[in-house]
């Protein structure tokens, strides 16, 4: 069966905007007891190893979800504007350097919403239909 390029290149563009618009909206979400407003750039900061701490002090614990997760993968092209193989090496060099740790993984989005809801000082993401009265949304997108 012979095919003309531009059906091929239709198909390419219909198959590429389907996978585009099958992004998840992530919602970045806190302990119900902390009443933080943090910016998208804080957020960064937070994921990226540069802010350690909130506004009154306490110390902050972000969870990430596991390398492949599409939630993960959203997140990190979205918010960070990285993708998962920059975002790896750059936890790799702070690592080596012994200036940084990165934050805690686990396996599910409910892992996240348990850690989140468990520990005041907890932040994560998940996808926004996730989303239980345990945690409380800081940010969506």
């Amino acid at each position: 069966m012979k095919y003309s390029v531009s059906t091929v290149f239709l198909s390419v563009a219909i198959s590429s905007f389907c996978s585009f618009s099958t992004l998840a909206e992530v919602a970045v979400v806190v302990h119900p007891s902390n009443q933080i407003n943090l910016t998208k750039n804080e957020i960064k900061r937070i994921y990226l190893g540069k802010m350690k701490n909130f506004a009154d002090g306490q110390v902050i614990l972000p969870i990430d979800l596991s390398e492949g997760d599409k939630t993960r993968n959203a997140f990190n092209k979205q918010l960070l504007g990285k993708s998962s193989s920059q975002i790896k090496a750059y936890w790799s060099k702070l690592i080596f350097t012994g200036k940084g740790t990165p934050p805690k993984n686990v396996r599910s989005e409910s892992e996240v919403i348990s850690a989140v809801a468990a520990n005041p000082g907890t932040i994560g993401y998940v996808e926004a239909s996730q989303v239980t009265d345990q945690v409380r949304v800081i940010v969506k997108f």
